[in-house]
């Protein structure tokens, strides 16, 4: 059995009042499309499940194969195929717009329903006297897209989640060849909408995204283009992914679920991933904003957007500010 070690330094802390009252510890790495390691801290040699973190690749398939092309996808519904949205009325639109245009239904998703985690969202299926349904899961993008691609190809999409299945083979090659992993020595997961998901230490992810951000990979620009015009659409109302976006248009950057945040600065040609020890997503949201301030691929005012995202006040049920958690990153 594999563990993480406690190798990693501090990257974000939480205090109250005067003193430190929680220290979150981990890892990250800034590197080029060549490799090249520009900034880095903690274990690298960790294998680490990515989770949502890269969806981007999950999707590159679609574009890779002519099926986005084929079946007339904008990038609107591009980007939601790289998203963890939070199920708001505009998402479940776009999903649903994928599978009109593809031809599947919703009886053909395989990642399960949940509650939309927007809670006006939630709200508004309460007072309607309806339950959520597979096309609320933050998932349902990314699920729509495999749909999409596997009615193009015209193989059966029963068991599309499946490992052997050609939609996760043809992900398992856009790892291998943007990661420089192999796949079938990787350690696998099942990810919480179903599909699988490989560990790899994260200097393999940071190369990946660089990779994905090159120039010359026509699909990988064209997702990174969709997902910075839409960035509502890869999370969504409240959500770190789509305000740091919004706010700082040359960026894109993805969270995955227990502290992952991956991305690419594709202007200076450099990919990134960290990955918060104990899995907590506010500390990770701050130290990956800490990271990214420290590079000097940005303007002054880009920089001070960064800052801002790098401490974030605690308040209390009254809105009393009682504490903050920031970067140590």
């Amino acid at each position: 059995m594999q563990n993480i070690t406690s190798k990693n330094p501090i990257i974000a802390t939480v205090s109250r009042g005067d003193i430190v009252e929680s220290q979150h510890h981990g890892s990250y790495v800034v590197c080029d499309a060549g490799g090249k390691i520009f900034q880095s801290a903690g274990n690298l040699t960790q294998e680490i499940y990515p989770r949502s973190a890269i969806k981007a690749f999950q999707a590159l398939p679609l574009l890779e194969s002519g099926a986005a092309d084929h079946f007339n996808l904008n990038d609107e519904e591009i980007a939601l195929c790289c998203s963890s949205h939070n199920g708001e009325t505009d998402h479940v639109r776009v999903a649903r717009s994928i599978l009109q245009k593809c031809g599947a239904s919703e009886n053909e998703y395989e990642c399960g329903s949940h509650w939309p985690t927007d809670r006006d969202a939630q709200n508004a299926l309460v007072l309607a006297g309806e339950k959520p349904k597979a096309v609320h899961n933050n998932c349902s993008g990314k699920h729509a897209g495999m749909l999409a691609l596997a009615k193009y190809l015209n193989v059966d999409q029963t068991d599309y989640v499946k490992p052997d299945h050609t939609i996760q083979k043809s992900v398992a090659d856009v790892l291998e060849r943007f990661c420089d992993v192999k796949i079938a020595a990787a350690p696998m997961g099942i990810d919480g909408c179903s599909l699988p998901n490989w560990a790899m230490p994260l200097p393999n992810m940071a190369l990946g995204f660089a990779r994905l951000a090159d120039a010359n990979c026509v699909a990988g620009a064209r997702i990174i283009e969709a997902a910075r015009n839409h960035p509502f659409m890869i999370a969504g109302s409240k959500r770190f992914d789509t305000e740091i976006m919004q706010k700082l248009p040359r960026l894109f950057i993805k969270v995955g679920a227990e502290g992952v945040f991956c991305g690419a600065i594709p202007h200076a040609g450099l990919g990134f991933a960290l990955k918060c020890e104990d899995g907590n997503s506010r500390a990770a949201e701050v130290a990956i904003a800490g990271v990214l301030a420290k590079l000097q691929c940005w303007t002054d005012a880009e920089k001070q957007v960064l800052h801002a995202f790098t401490k974030v006040q605690l308040k209390n049920w009254r809105g009393l500010s009682v504490g903050d958690i920031k970067s140590a990153a």
